[in-house]
């Protein structure tokens, strides 16, 4: 069932900046990019919105952010439903990866309207999203302490390490 929620320009514009890496960006540029961010509905439950400085920037990692995934972990809010975006840097036996993850987080502790609300709304944000290889459903933070699970929906056992760091 669609709640009839609709997706800001603002939430279409960063998803389309972290979906096309430009190659030919410079540092500077590349500093901006974002490495995650979260949405929320606005307050009258009518939109789909920025997280007001809830994000991470690629110029943040290794300064002021030593492990994204953690810092990520930590944004999320424990009381109440986010939608995010995540670009997971790993590496399997053959190569290095860059890929979206599309998050949707439930935790059990939110009110029960709330997660009614996000969960009627995700398709209309996931509609928006296009391409998007990588969706997990997360219901509370024993799903995410640990990178495994993680690695898991990114490609299994063949994932050795994420952020740079072991599996």
């Amino acid at each position: 069932m669609a709640s009839g929620v609709k997706v800001t320009d603002d939430v279409i514009r960063v998803f389309n900046d972290m979906k096309v890496r430009k190659a030919q960006a410079n540092e500077e540029e590349k500093k901006k990019r974002k490495k995650a961010i979260l949405f929320c509905l606005s307050k009258d439950l009518k939109s789909i919105v920025l997280d007001e400085e809830q994000e991470i920037l690629i110029g943040q990692v290794g300064t002021t952010v030593q492990d994204p995934y953690e810092h990520f972990v930590k944004m999320l809010p424990p009381g109440d439903c986010r939608y995010a975006l995540y670009d997971a840097t790993y590496e399997t036996k053959e190569t290095k990866k860059e890929d979206l993850v599309f998050i949707f987080w439930a935790p059990d502790s939110a009110p029960l309207k709330s997660k009614m609300i996000y969960a009627s709304s995700k398709d209309a944000i996931k509609r928006k999203f296009e391409g998007i290889k990588h969706e997990w459903q997360v219901n509370g933070l024993e799903d995410l302490k640990d990178r495994h699970t993680l690695a898991e929906k990114l490609g299994g056992s063949s994932v050795v390490s994420l952020e740079g760091r072991p599996i």
